[in-house]
């Protein structure tokens, strides 16, 4: 099982960007999904989190300006970052809590892509 993620890159402040993150190889299903990044200097934090019914929760700090949704059928979950500011530069990765078979389950994480938000 991986995790591929994309759609990091450098962004001016106030600026937009969308990342993807899609799960491919063999598993039974899977459950909720979630993005994390990690700025440097500092530990790794969630972003947002959805499950699979679609529920979201999100960091106070980018309450507004982020979404997060999912694609089930093609296995991927998405973040669309709006209204960027300079704190929200970090490597970004994805989570996703995937069953392998319907007896095991456990938590991977995608490669992380970088976001630079810079003028």
């Amino acid at each position: 099982v991986q995790l591929q993620a994309s759609g990091g890159g450098l962004v001016q402040p106030g600026g937009s960007l969308r990342l993807s993150c899609a799960a491919s190889g063999r598993f039974f299903s899977i459950g909720d999904m979630a993005w994390y990044r990690q700025a440097p200097g500092k530990q790794r934090e969630l972003v947002a989190a959805i499950t699979r019914g679609g529920s979201s929760n999100f960091a106070d700090s980018v309450k507004g300006r982020f979404t997060i949704s999912r694609d089930n059928a093609k296995n991927t979950v998405y973040l669309q970052m709006n209204n960027l500011e300079p704190e929200d530069t970090a490597v970004y990765y994805c989570n996703a809590h995937i069953r392998r078979t319907s007896m095991t389950s456990a938590d991977y994480w995608g490669q992380g892509t970088l976001v630079t938000v810079s003028s």
